[in-house]
């Protein structure tokens, strides 16, 4: 006897597509009656200021991470991919089109680039010395001297204290959002003022590490990874560097 195929119900068949969709990354529910924090670090059945709360204390003892997204800063709009630890920071900035390395080790900064990047640091003063002085800096490192508002503007792209203190507060009234997927990793994510304020994904594996965070404002999203990760960090050769002197070129 043939058997009879069993007809799937319009219920069974939407349960079914919201599992599919959860499958995907996109929003993490119950199918099935699962509970979604089964397996987990247990942050997601916590009030969102307390899940605020251990996501950076787990970030503030972690000796380093990647940071990898885009920020405004100075009315200015940067893409970073920086790895960061306590004594300093490796990795590209791009402003404006222009892509150039940073490097800090300790308090030595210093910054690579090719000559266009110098040509257009220099376009105010003109002249043909100028474009010399940029093919001696092309492709070289450049020890930026502290005293030049170039260190300060720049060496906090590479200040794991300063970026995460500045970047992993949301604005507002705090709201959980939901379970998510960031990179194949579980999150819970909270908002502050509807999203206006922030919005952070926080891991449900392992350690709370903050994964995923736009910014308020529009202020730039930014993804964490490597938590925990360490990187070698050392200063450039003497023959992979250039002395410009006391100031660099204003950009």
């Amino acid at each position: 006897m043939t058997a009879i195929p069993r007809r799937r119900t319009p219920r069974a068949a939407l349960v079914g597509a919201m599992c599919a969709l959860a499958a995907t990354g996109t929003v993490l529910t119950g199918c099935g009656g699962e509970d979604p924090d089964e397996g987990t670090n247990g942050v997601g059945k916590l009030p969102p200021e307390q899940i605020q709360s251990r996501t950076r204390g787990a970030a503030d003892s972690a000796p380093a991470v990647r940071l990898a997204g885009n920020v405004v800063a100075g009315g200015r709009r940067y893409k970073l991919d920086m790895r960061l630890k306590s004594d300093g920071g490796a990795g590209s900035v791009t402003a404006e089109g222009a892509t150039f390395q940073l490097l800090r080790v300790g308090e030595a900064l210093f910054l690579k680039a090719g000559a266009d990047f110098w040509t257009h640091a220099d376009d105010d003063k003109g002249g043909p010395s100028d474009t010399a002085a940029a093919g001696k800096l092309d492709g070289k490192y450049v020890k930026v001297p502290q005293r030049d508002p170039s260190y300060k503007k720049f060496s906090g792209f590479t200040d794991m204290d300063v970026l995460l203190d500045g970047l992993l507060t949301l604005h507002g009234t705090l709201e959980t959002v939901g379970h998510h997927q960031q990179a194949g990793v579980r999150t819970i994510r909270i908002t502050g003022d509807n999203g206006s304020g922030g919005t952070l994904d926080v891991s449900l594996e392992g350690r709370p590490y903050p994964l995923r965070l736009v910014r308020a404002g529009g202020a730039g999203t930014l993804t964490f990874s490597s938590w925990g990760t360490n990187f070698p960090l050392a200063e450039p050769e003497k023959d992979e560097t250039v002395d410009y002197g006391k100031q660099l070129p204003t950009s």
